[in-house]
């Protein structure tokens, strides 16, 4: 499981310090994508195959279903990490989430997600403001 928040720079070829605690779990290779709210997501390949599987199961009949699809692996690639522990990150994926130099990676759960730094902390602000109502909501799912 991925968890933890740390703050690291990506470097002027795109290459971004995987933390260490998270490498192991990451393993020798591993799938990075345009996640939600303006970041990236990077899941170990087992993780990667079952979202795939999940993925491959939605009607593509359904125009939010194909959207959805098109959006989330035209952005995919494999990568794996150098001798330092970096990863690069293409210049569309870089571009999508708005990544110069600063960045927060952050563990959650099954994935890690890449933010912009200045992101993630106005994320996290206007999220840590509604906290409590979110939490209130989750209860429909017995969290």
């Amino acid at each position: 499981m991925f968890m933890g928040e740390f703050n690291h720079s990506i470097d002027n070829k795109g290459r971004l310090i995987i933390p260490s605690k998270f490498r192991d779990e990451l393993g020798d290779t591993f799938v990075m994508t345009r996640g939600l709210d303006q970041c990236l997501f990077v899941y170990p390949m087992a993780e990667w195959h079952r979202i795939e599987e999940k993925l491959k199961s939605l009607p593509f009949t359904k125009k939010d279903a194909r959207a959805f699809t098109r959006f989330f692996f035209s952005g995919a690639s494999e990568c794996s990490l150098d001798k330092q522990g970096r990863a690069s990150i293409s210049p569309v994926l870089r571009e999508y989430a708005k990544l110069e130099k600063d960045c927060a990676v952050i563990g959650v759960s099954t994935r890690i997600e890449i933010w912009d730094e200045a992101v993630w902390n106005h994320y996290y602000e206007q999220s840590e403001e509604s906290f409590s109502d979110i939490s209130e909501s989750l209860l429909d799912f017995n969290l």
